[in-house]
C-alpha cells in the first residue's frame, strides 16, 4: 500500500510532482473519487502549469475506468471550476496547486453544487481507497469524456450578479501572476467602461515574475508602482488559481482583505436586509461593527474555508469574508471567488466620483499587525504562557475558538494560532493606531520567543 498521508491534506491534495503526485497516483484519486460521488459525470478543470495536462486526464481515466462519465472544461480559475460544479450540478475536480512553486500540484474537489470535499465530507475516504489501489470497476461500461467551454457563460454570470454596464470609466492595473486570472479576466472586462492595463497575463505555470501569492506583501510591489505611474483608479491581484483577489488603491496603497469584506457585506445587505455575513476571528473587529450597523448578522467562525462554508450553508449566510482574500457568496453556491468580489469593488467605486481610498477609508477603522510567525519547540508552552501573563490583568478575556483570542480592556485584541503543518505560531494583533500595534504586539512576541 502507498502512503498518501503527506499528500492529501485537510482540505485538498497537494504534492510535488514526479515525486508525491504522478499520473498512477492521480489515476487512483479518480477513481476514488467517482466512487465516493456515484454518476452520472465529474467536471474537471485545470490551470495553467505544466503537470495540469497530464495529472487531469489521468484523473479522468480513473473515473471514467468507475462507469463515470467525465466532463472537461479545460483551463479555468478555480471559481470558474465551482461555476461549472455549480451551474451543471456535478461533482468538480479543479488541477491546481493555488499560489505554490512550479513543481507543485494539487486538486480541490467538490461534491455537486460546489459543497466543499474535505478530510470529513470524504477525502479521507478518497484517500485510502486510492493508498490501497482502485481496480476498474467490473461489469460496467466505462464512462464517456466530453469538453464543454464555459468561461463566457461563468463571465455573463458574475456581471448578472453586478451590474457595471452604468459605471463611469475606470482605468484598473490587474496583476494575474502569470495564474488564471489572466485566462478569465479578458472575458469577464469585455464590453465594460474600464481600461485594464494587464501585468503578467501570459499563462506560466513556472511563475518568472513573481510568486503568485498577493497575501505576501513582496508580490504586491510591482501592481503598485504600476498603479501609481499609470494614474489607474485600483489595481487588483489574483493569486494563481484566481480565487483570491488584493485590492490596490488610487495610492498604490493595499486595501486591507477586511475592509473589502466590509465594503462587500454592506453591498449585499442592501439586495438582502438582515442577511446573515460570515466573518472569520481574525478579520478586523470593524466586519461585525458594520455588519451590525447595517442592519446584518455578524457570525464569527475558525479560519478556514471549510468551517466557512459550513456556517454559511447552516446560517443562509448571503457573505463571508476572510483575511487571507477569500470571499464567499450564496449566490455563487457558497463558494469563493475572487472575480465576484474585484467587481463589487469596481462597481462601488464606479458609483461614485471620489478615488478608491476615501470609499475604502470607512472600513479601515483600526490598525493591525498582519500575520507575524514565530518559529518554537512546543507551540502549547507558548500559548500558555502568554495566556498567564495575560490572565493576570484586570478587564482581560480570552476565549479559544481558534487558537488564543486575547481581548484588552482598551479595545485592543490579538489572536494566537498553532500552524497545522509547521512549527510556528501565528500571531494577529489588532489596535486603536499603529504604535498601539506594535506595542501589543512586540510584548506578545517577547513572550512566545522567550
Amino acid at each position: 500500500m502507498r502512503d498518501l498521508s503527506g499528500v492529501v491534506k485537510a482540505y485538498d491534495v497537494r504534492g510535488v510532482v514526479g515525486e508525491q503526485l504522478d499520473a498512477a497516483v492521480v489515476r487512483d484519486l479518480g477513481a476514488a473519487f467517482a466512487r465516493l460521488v456515484g454518476g452520472p459525470a465529474v467536471v474537471i478543470g485545470h490551470d495553467m502549469r505544466d503537470s495540469s495536462p497530464e495529472l487531469s486526464s489521468a484523473f479522468a481515466d480513473g473515473v471514467t475506468a468507475q462507469g463515470v462519465d467525465v466532463v472537461s472544461i479545460g483551463l479555468a480559475s478555480t471559481d470558474m471550476l465551482y461555476f461549472a460544479s455549480g451551474k451543471l450540478d456535478l461533482p468538480g475536480a479543479m488541477f491546481t496547486a493555488s499560489h505554490n512553486p512550479a513543481k507543485y500540484n494539487g486538486i480541490k474537489l467538490c461534491r455537486a453544487g460546489a459543497s466543499p470535499v474535505g478530510q470529513d465530507t470524504g477525502l479521507a475516504r478518497v484517500r485510502e481507497d486510492a493508498e490501497r489501489g482502485v481496480p476498474d470497476a467490473e461489469g460496467v461500461t466505462p464512462g464517456t469524456r466530453s469538453e464543454r467551454d464555459l468561461l463566457a457563460d461563468y463571465a455573463a454570470y458574475l456581471l448578472e450578479l453586478v451590474d457595471l454596464s452604468t459605471s463611469r470609466p475606470l482605468k484598473v492595473v490587474v496583476d494575474a501572476g502569470n495564474g488564471m486570472g489572466g485566462y478569465t479576466v479578458p472575458e469577464v472586462f469585455k464590453g465594460l467602461p474600464i481600461e485594464i492595463v494587464p501585468m503578467y497575463f501570459e499563462l506560466d505555470g513556472n511563475f518568472p515574475n513573481h510568486e503568485a501569492n498577493p497575501l505576501d506583501p513582496k508580490n504586491l510591489v510591482d501592481l503598485q508602482a504600476k498603479v501609481v505611474e499609470v494614474g489607474a483608479d485600483a489595481g487588483v491581484a489574483f493569486d494563481g488559481d484566481a480565487d483570491r483577489c488584493f485590492v490596490i488603491d488610487e495610492r498604490g496603497e493595499p486595501v486591507s482583505p477586511s475592509a473589502i469584506t466590509a465594503l462587500v457585506a454592506v453591498r449585499e445587505l442592501a439586495k438582502d436586509p438582515g442577511g446573515t455575513v460570515i466573518h472569520n476571528l481574525i478579520t478586523s473587529k470593524a466586519v461585525p461593527e458594520i455588519v451590525a450597523e447595517h442592519g446584518g448578522k455578524p457570525v464569527r467562525t475558525r479560519v478556514g474555508h471549510s468551517f466557512i462554508k459550513a456556517e454559511m450553508a447552516s446560517t443562509g449566510a448571503i457573505f463571508g469574508g476572510e483575511h487571507s482574500a477569500h470571499y464567499y457568496f450564496r449566490q455563487f453556491w457558497n463558494a469563493d471567488t475572487g472575480m465576484l468580489a474585484a467587481l463589487h469593488v469596481l462597481a462601488a467605486l464606479g458609483e461614485q466620483s471620489g478615488p478608491l481610498s476615501e470609499l475604502t477609508g470607512v472600513y479601515e477603522r483600526y490598525s493591525a499587525s498582519g500575520e507575524v510567525n514565530s518559529t518554537v519547540a512546543d507551540q502549547a508552552d507558548r500559548v500558555s504562557a502568554v495566556k498567564a501573563t495575560f490572565g493576570a490583568r484586570d478587564g482581560v478575556t480570552f476565549d479559544e475558538l481558534d487558537g488564543l483570542t486575547v481581548d484588552l480592556p482598551d479595545g485592543s485584541w490579538f489572536n494566537l494560532r498553532a500552524s497545522n503543518t509547521e512549527p510556528l505560531l501565528r500571531l494577529n494583533v489588532e489596535a486603536a493606531d499603529s504604535d498601539a500595534v506594535a506595542a501589543l504586539r512586540d510584548e506578545v512576541l517577547a513572550i512566545v520567543r522567550g
